[in-house]
């Protein structure tokens, strides 16, 4: 199965406090192990919501919102793509993760849909689109689905 490990943001990540040097080593070994045990699909940490928008949808209007947003705890400072086994397995390996803030922290790990998730919605023809999307993804950026 496929999951997201989301690393909810603080007051740090949040202000660009950049991760101290053993931290940094620290998580870059975590990476390493995750790569060599086959797991690490993706990884990366987002800079501050102060350098982000969001885009609020009602019926047909699009509006843009500047960063920063508000209620850290709720934002998200960086993620994970893992493909493991179980969500036993994905929580036994976020145990192992160091501390990603600098602050008391949380993960969070939430399972991907698959196309099998809407087999009883999805027709022949959205399947097909799904394995274009998926394989011109995979041709340009390597593994996307």
């Amino acid at each position: 199965m496929r999951v997201m490990v989301l690393v909810k943001a603080d007051e740090n990540s949040e202000a660009g406090v950049m991760p101290p040097p053993g931290l940094l080593e620290a998580m870059m070994n975590y990476n390493e192990e995750l790569t060599k045990a086959g797991i690490l699909v993706a990884g990366e940490g987002l800079k501050p919501t102060s350098q982000g928008v969001r885009i609020h949808f009602a019926g047909d209007d699009r509006t843009v919102v500047d960063g920063p947003f508000a209620e850290t705890k709720e934002l998200v400072a960086g993620f994970w793509i893992w493909e493991v086994e179980s969500m036993e397995e994905a929580v036994a390996w976020a145990k192992r993760c160091p501390n990603p803030q600098l602050t008391d922290s949380d993960l969070e790990i939430r399972p991907f849909y698959t196309m099998a998730d809407f087999a009883e919605l999805s027709t022949p023809e959205i399947d097909e689109q799904a394995r274009r999307v998926g394989a011109a993804a995979e041709a340009k950026h390597g593994k996307f689905m």
